[in-house]
């Protein structure tokens, strides 16, 4: 079975190796870059399944990298930052980060991250074919597609898996924990802020293809609805 191939983008030689070494003790196949402006050709040439970049590099920034390689894949994308501001995390998830982790960290818990992560990617082609429909949205888990009024749409696996459980469960409300232990299967304490920007993103795509219509309500103080019929 051919390895997982994990990209880590840091300038910082000694958390880079230590990450390296967990990871490949994890048995994963790992690359590490130390400039930003080298990734963007690394990525096109090698497709690794999942990157975790550094915002603070040399050359060009983890927010400009991210927002490079969004504009022609969808891999998934974990921020590591030693900015605290929230405004750092929210653009960085904006932008089509998957999910962010803070300095200092513990490796242990960057390996779970990354595979909470990756289980969000599609499904191997022997498991069993799920498909789920509301009006005109469809949501193929066996492809990893989504089509919007016949309209195919690209979703970073973090937006795709966030739209499965919301249409899995049209017109019940879901607090924004809740939906962030869906994500990442445990009941760690997350930031639940994360949710709010993939559900800005979720709605900025849905709208291309159904403007004017109010498919994702928010429900203040608790969390998020799919309405149906909208």
């Amino acid at each position: 079975m051919k390895t997982q191939h994990i990209l880590i983008v840091e300038d910082e030689i000694k958390i880079a190796q230590l990450l390296r070494d967990y990871l490949e003790k994890s048995n994963y196949t790992v690359s590490c870059l130390k400039q930003g402006d080298k990734v963007v050709p690394y990525v096109k040439q090698t497709a690794p399944t999942l990157i975790l970049l550094d915002i603070m590099l040399p050359e060009m920034d983890g927010i400009a990298v991210c927002s490079e390689i969004r504009k022609f894949s969808n891999v998934p994308i974990i921020m590591i930052t030693a900015k605290v501001e929230e405004l750092d995390r929210l653009l960085g998830l904006e932008l089509g980060a998957d999910d962010y982790i803070c300095k200092p960290f513990s490796p242990r818990e960057v390996v779970a991250r990354v595979k909470a992560v990756l289980r969000r990617m599609p499904p191997n082609p022997v498991e069993q074919e799920k498909k789920l429909l509301v009006g005109t949205i469809r949501l193929d888990e066996k492809t990893h597609e989504v089509h919007i009024a016949d309209q195919k749409l690209k979703f970073t696996p973090s937006e795709f898996t966030l739209l499965k459980f919301l249409l899995a469960r049209p017109n019940t409300v879901l607090s924004r924990q809740k939906l962030l232990n869906m994500m990442r299967d445990s009941d760690f304490e997350g930031y639940e802020r994360t949710i709010d920007s993939h559900i800005k993103n979720l709605r900025k795509k849905i709208a291309t293809q159904l403007p004017n219509k109010e498919v994702i309500s928010t429900i203040y103080g608790i969390g998020y609805k799919l309405n149906y019929p909208w």
